[in-house]
């Protein structure tokens, strides 16, 4: 699989697997956003996710894939800073805002500095006809927060700190996307990039909310554990998934790809928390969709 996988790196049908990759990880990353924004306390969730996918992918970190080279220890390490940073922000977000105005606003400041980003560390470079994707990707993005925005009910008092933390989160989600572009470009097997990152990262937050997790009894406790396995392989196939396709192709475009997640995410609250879509939602989900196709045709 992975010889197989070398082969494809800047080829054509690399591109094709690139963008089925990414448009994977909208759809999956839209899901594990919704599964920590549930019922539980999202560092909770965050937590039993993250110590789901560390055990999961133990095993296979030591037994399995190859051992990393020595350069990657390194490199392991500023991953894991670089995440947990993120998932802090990211919890500070889901703690104080609505899950479908937050969740835009870290999804469209993510995209435009991972594009830079690709731009200064990768060499990549958009056309014309793909900033004016970008742009219209963006203006659906954004437009969407602000419409749920507008039409937020409650928790309107903490708003203001979540979306300061939302577009934290967003800088961490292009400091994050750039940085594994690399990590996984620099070793010479893919997956033991995923296994040992899956492996290192899940550590830190069972550890940080280990007294939240051993207090909880009964239906909960078993609650956020179906919750942390199921958003752990989520997260594998997720989180892998964009990771793969940054070293199939290009960074930047898999980046802004991903980020029709915010589609999903209202298609998410539309079906399963029953939130009202209505025509202005649809034409502004319709917006991302379109800057989406313009950034891929745009080439």
């Amino acid at each position: 699989m992975s010889d197989w996988l070398r082969a494809l790196e800047g080829t054509p049908a690399g591109h094709q697997a690139a963008l089925a990759l990414a448009l994977m990880a909208a759809v999956l990353h839209a899901l594990f956003g919704a599964l920590q924004k549930g019922k539980h306390d999202p560092w909770a969730s965050r937590a039993a996710i993250d110590g789901s996918y560390a055990l999961i992918a133990a095993p296979f970190a030591l037994f399995v894939v190859p051992w990393p080279e020595p350069h990657m220890w390194p490199i392991f390490a500023g991953a894991f800073v670089i995440h947990v940073g993120y998932k802090i922000a990211q919890a500070m977000t889901y703690d104080r805002g609505a899950y479908t105005v937050v969740y835009p606003v870290v999804r469209g400041t993510g995209p435009l500095f991972a594009v830079f980003g690709a731009g200064l560390f990768f060499g990549e470079h958009f056309t014309l006809g793909q900033w004016v994707g970008v742009a219209v990707l963006l203006s659906g993005i954004y437009g969407l927060a602000l419409y749920n925005w507008r039409h937020l009910a409650a928790g309107r008092e903490t708003l203001a700190p979540a979306l300061g933390f939302a577009i934290l989160t967003g800088l961490f989600v292009a400091l994050y996307t750039t940085y594994d572009a690399w990590g996984i470009r620099s070793t010479a097997d893919p997956f033991t990039f995923l296994a040992w990152f899956f492996f290192i990262d899940g550590l830190f937050m069972p550890v940080y909310m280990r007294r939240k997790l051993l207090s909880l009894r009964g239906a909960e406790a078993r609650a956020l554990v179906k919750r942390g396995v199921i958003g752990a392989f989520v997260a594998f196939f997720s989180f892998g998934a964009i990771m793969m396709a940054t070293r199939l192709d290009r960074v930047g475009e898999a980046a802004v790809l991903r980020e029709t997640s915010t589609v999903f995410a209202a298609l998410i609250g539309w079906l399963v928390l029953g939130e009202r879509v209505g025509p202005a939602r649809a034409a502004l989900m319709a917006l991302i969709a379109a800057g989406a196709v313009i950034v891929e045709f745009g080439r």
